[in-house]
């Protein structure tokens, strides 16, 4: 229905804030603006059939308009079903073939893949270069046997971990899970897993989040397709001795019972504390509900003496104030008890909303860098990026905090990610509305219906939700972002003159034509050492950073800096390039090499969020990638929408 450069126009319009042009459009693929007109006029015509419309607005650019959701949304599935099964770009490509091998036990062949995906041998023999790249974390191996052809070899529960990451949507709520193309199990069968899981873990008493029961439902419907399979993990017995002192245990195997009477399917010992490990790994405790000043008598010693030494370890680096907040600390002590099960166990959380918050929350997510280093140095255990994006949800909460000003209105807040980024979320509502606003607290997706609506005037929330309720709804992101707000408020201003405090014209470069994410940090760190502002292991140190976790932000925006602080003062050193490139799996076209000072005693949070509002705004990233001088530069950051 939508050939592969009509569909990336449609999700580049479905996510736009505002208008895009046919230029910014043209520049994404690699096409002239004459060709982008023609496409959106055959986008349009195939869109006023199923529901949405193309408004094309004098100055501004394309708009997309959706008239009718039901037939808009069966249009989509419908498209992303045809796409599924024609993979065109090369990420589509890597993505298809790592469905393939990880839904197949037995040998693929090459030339079956190549016939597959009308592409030549020595195209699939290339991607699965990339294929390889993309298991390493996993330690699962690609093996190649003569005549056979493909297979994946590996441990059964990282092998279990890589399909829950690349088989399932990364953005998905439980009724996306239910309704997946993906025929891992009959829906039906999912519907039995998720209903098994609710009634048991309600009767213990243990909590998950909207995003841990999706994740616990995902692994138990691989595990089942697996033993079906006749394919089990592999515990030492001293590891299944400690799982099974906990009481996850118990809770994994009624869960097991249930599921064997209703799906025939035999869960092994084994079986049944891996599934206690995921339980572990996503519960939300119910000291969530403990006040705050009976919580030191629940948390153990060691996590009590982790988040300490967290709290004092960011406060001192990044001067945050935040050291004494006691929400944080319980916080950090909830989430890091389940993190460091994950960890001791080898698993890989997935966290959807980690491009949102390194953009919206740099600062938060350096601390979160931070926090996960620490975390290292004490237990050993390498804290992934996706963890440390929770972490840095926490954090973020905090900072809020401060802002925060006695609230008095009447709201509830729906959020499928987990009490962290609920907490963020609701902190800062509060910090934006101030007296405008009491919210009465935060709720799952699930016991939504348990809430007496009748009594409140909105819900704000994260997901979709059904249509009917008594009371109006708000649909925000999880991380609030600019179009986010704006339902809510006037947008504030901000001190755009701060700009001016960071920027020097000698270290803004404009246009450029760098081909690749090295050649600009070579590049920038080179101009900053030859002006005496660092010395020479101001790049080893970028590069060092950029190993941890990529600064690329979406948007077509970098914001690379030095692992540690390598300057006497605070600047940028900006760079723009005429044509995007690749950095690690985005496309970048604005960076900003960050230096911030040593010993830093200022408050930074405002130059902070002057770079937030640029992260998170097409028009100003537009705007800035047309400047030819310094003048027209910072011009763009003293602009109205800027602010």
């Amino acid at each position: 229905m939508l050939n592969a450069r009509l569909s990336s126009i449609l999700s580049e319009l479905m996510t736009a804030e505002s208008p895009l042009t046919s230029t910014y459009l043209a520049n994404g693929l690699n096409v002239t603006s004459r060709t982008i007109r023609s496409d959106v006029k055959e986008l349009d015509y195939l869109l006023s059939k199923n529901g949405a419309s193309i408004t094309s607005i004098r100055g501004a650019g394309y708009r997309l308009s959706i008239h009718h959701n039901h037939l808009f949304r069966q249009f989509l599935q419908n498209t992303f079903q045809e796409e599924l099964s024609n993979p065109v770009f090369p990420n589509e490509r890597i993505l298809y073939l790592l469905k393939r091998l990880l839904l197949t036990d037995g040998y693929l062949k090459l030339e079956d893949l190549a016939d597959e995906m009308f592409i030549s041998k020595s195209t699939v023999q290339n991607d699965m270069r990339d294929v390889r790249k993309r298991l390493k974390p996993y330690g699962i191996e690609l093996e190649i046997k003569p005549n056979y052809g493909f297979k994946l070899r590996g441990d059964e529960v990282k092998l279990r971990y890589c399909m829950a990451e690349h088989i399932f949507p990364k953005r998905e709520s439980e009724m996306d899970i239910l309704n997946t193309r993906i025929s891992i199990l009959p829906k039906e069968e999912l519907g039995m897993i998720r209903q098994t899981i609710l009634e048991r873990i309600s009767e213990d008493e243990i909590s998950l989040s909207d995003i841990g029961l999706n994740n616990l439902l995902i692994h138990i419907a691989i595990a089942c397709k697996r033993i079906r399979n006749g394919k089990h993990v592999s515990f030492f017995s001293e590891d299944i001795k400690e799982i099974m002192n906990h009481k996850e245990y118990e809770v994994s195997r009624s869960i097991v019972r249930t599921l064997k009477e209703k799906l025939k399917v035999a869960f092994p010992e084994k079986e049944t504390a891996y599934i206690a490990i995921h339980l572990m790994g996503a519960k939300r405790t119910a000291m969530a509900k403990i006040p705050s000043d009976k919580m030191e008598g629940f948390i153990d010693e060691e996590t009590d003496r982790l988040t300490d030494l967290v709290m004092e370890t960011i406060d001192e680096k990044f001067r945050l104030g935040i050291k004494n907040d006691k929400e944080l600390k319980i916080g950090l002590c909830l989430h890091l008890k389940p993190a460091l099960n994950r960890c001791r166990y080898g698993m890989n959380i997935r966290n959807p909303m980690l491009d949102a918050i390194k953009a919206n929350y740099p600062l938060a997510f350096e601390a979160g860098i931070q926090a996960g280093e620490v975390i290292k140095k004490e237990t050993g255990f390498d804290i992934q990026e996706s963890e440390v994006g929770y972490l840095a949800l926490h954090i973020g909460a905090a900072l809020e905090r401060r802002k925060m000003k006695t609230p008095s209105k009447r709201c509830i807040i729906v959020c499928a990610s987990g009490a962290g980024s609920a907490m963020l979320l609701q902190d800062r509502l509060r910090s934006r509305f101030g007296s405008k606003l009491e919210i009465i607290g935060t709720v799952d997706y699930y016991k939504l219906n348990q809430m007496p609506l009748h009594a409140l005037d909105f819900v704000i929330s994260t997901i979709p939700l059904p249509d009917g309720l008594p009371i109006p709804v708000v649909k925000v992101n999880a991380i609030l972002g600019g179009a986010d707000l704006t339902k809510i408020e006037h947008v504030l201003t901000a001190d755009t003159e701060l700009a001016a405090r960071y920027t020097r014209r000698q270290l803004v470069f404009l246009q450029e034509h760098f081909q690749s994410k090295e050649e600009v940090l070579r590049f920038l760190c080179h101009q900053v050492t030859a002006l005496g502002l660092a010395d020479e292991g101001l790049e080893a140190s970028v590069l060092e950073r950029e190993a941890v976790a990529p600064t690329c932000f979406g948007n077509l925006v970098a914001i690379p800096h030095p692992m540690t602080p390598q300057t006497d003062t605070t600047f940028w050193a900006v760079c723009t390039l005429q044509k995007p490139i690749e950095w690690e799996d985005k496309r970048v076209q604005f960076i900003c090499l960050l230096c911030v000072e040593k010993d830093n005693t200022s408050n930074l949070q405002g130059m902070y969020k002057l770079l937030g509002n640029v992260l998170d705004n097409r028009s100003i990233v537009r705007e800035l990638l047309k400047c030819k001088t310094y003048e027209e530069f910072m011009a763009v950051f003293r602009s109205p929408f800027s602010g």
